[in-house]
């Protein structure tokens, strides 16, 4: 356990101080911890977006481009499915594919089982910005967490996966 005497209070002390001061009747025990997690979102948003920015793509077409080549060979999959995937309506999908397409960097074709619908692949140009692409992107992402041990890593990764699933589970409440 960490002596709390040796760490320096950070924004996140100073707020839940003035709280505590303001509202001396709330518990905010939790605040400066989801405070820092907030934070560290949008922190470590700013070097991972850095990486696409190189490539002339934002985190969206990214994540269509990375969604489509890990499928593996021939990187293709209907717009609903690739938008189920990456949690976004298909009208935010059928956005990012037209600026990709716009780019020849992915396809629309019809399906050969199915022509009325679609399938999204992967061009020659776009295989190969992805790959160049996600390869600076595990770098960097590697890069970012070196700054943790491995075990810190592991037992960060672990809290993190037990309060997704718990938050998953369940719908917001109001209070």
């Amino acid at each position: 356990m960490v002596d709390r005497s040796e760490i320096r209070p950070d924004f996140a002390d100073v707020a839940v101080a003035h709280w505590q001061r303001e509202r001396p009747d709330l518990d905010f025990a939790a605040m400066g911890t989801l405070a820092r997690f907030a934070r560290l979102h949008i922190a470590g948003s700013r070097h991972v977006e850095a990486v696409f920015a190189a490539y002339h793509l934002d985190r969206g077409e990214f994540d269509v481009l990375a969604s489509l080549r890990r499928t593996g060979a021939p990187h293709e999959l209907p717009p609903s499915q690739l938008a189920d995937i990456l949690l976004i309506t298909r009208a935010g999908m059928t956005k990012r594919v037209d600026r990709l397409e716009a780019r020849g960097l992915v396809t629309r074709r019809a399906a050969p089982e199915d022509r009325r619908s679609l399938r999204i692949g992967l061009t020659p140009e776009g295989l190969a910005l992805i790959d160049a692409a996600v390869a600076d992107h595990a770098a960097n992402e590697n890069r970012l967490l070196e700054l943790l041990t491995e075990h810190e890593v592991q037992a960060f990764d672990a809290i993190l996966r037990k309060l997704l699933a718990a938050l998953e589970e369940q719908p917001p409440k109001p209070t």
